[in-house]
């Protein structure tokens, strides 16, 4: 049976970093009381989640009417700007992702499973049994559950993290180093920030 890191909902459920842009770590980090949980991801997974999240409830306001209150954009109050709480100790490396909504509790439910090998799989494994493939238990759940208004207050926050990496070129859409890059746009040659 998993162990799982169950908030529901939890004091505070941020993304943040730590690290210089083009090295930073990116987590998710849940808090409830004295108890503190960071999972680490990718940046494409933050904005993945981030993304999908403010959808879910887009789509949840056209739906429901009056019937469920969805803000609509952040609520100034539950702006959350402060650094990843310390310690922060690795519980493990996101893998697989789930986003649903329970609308009985009215609740957001994020589930984040580990990284494990058996989740990628290869053009040649595609052609075994499925059982092969289906993954094993895992040992680790990061469960939460969180309101619509902290849920888009999550969004803002994660969005505001990945926008505090490098800047992107304006030729050919990658980041660029503090020392520049080299521009596949501009034949090669090295660019600076615009």
């Amino acid at each position: 049976m998993p162990v799982v890191h169950r908030f529901d909902p939890p004091e505070r459920f941020v993304a943040g970093t730590v690290g210089e842009p083009g090295q930073r770590t990116f987590f998710l980090q849940a808090r409830e009381g004295a108890r503190l949980v960071s999972v680490s991801l990718e940046k494409q997974q933050v904005q993945a989640l981030a993304e999908r999240i403010d959808e879910l409830l887009d789509e949840l306001m056209q739906a429901a009417g009056d019937d469920v209150l969805i803000p609509a954009i952040a609520p100034r109050d539950l702006t959350d700007t402060q650094p990843l709480e310390q310690p922060i100790e690795e519980e493990f490396r996101a893998g697989t992702m789930t986003l649903s909504w329970d609308g009985a509790d009215e609740r957001v439910v994020i589930e984040v499973f580990p990284f494990t090998e058996a989740a990628v799989v290869s053009p040649e494994q595609l052609q075994e049994d499925l059982e092969d493939l289906l993954e094993p238990e895992p040992d680790e759940i990061f469960l939460v559950r969180l309101t619509a208004a902290a849920a888009r207050s999550f969004v803002e926050r994660s969005l505001s993290v990945i926008g505090a990496g490098r800047p992107d070129c304006p030729f050919c859409g990658e980041p660029i180093d503090p020392d520049g890059h080299l521009c596949v746009r501009a034949n090669g040659f090295r660019r600076r920030d615009p």
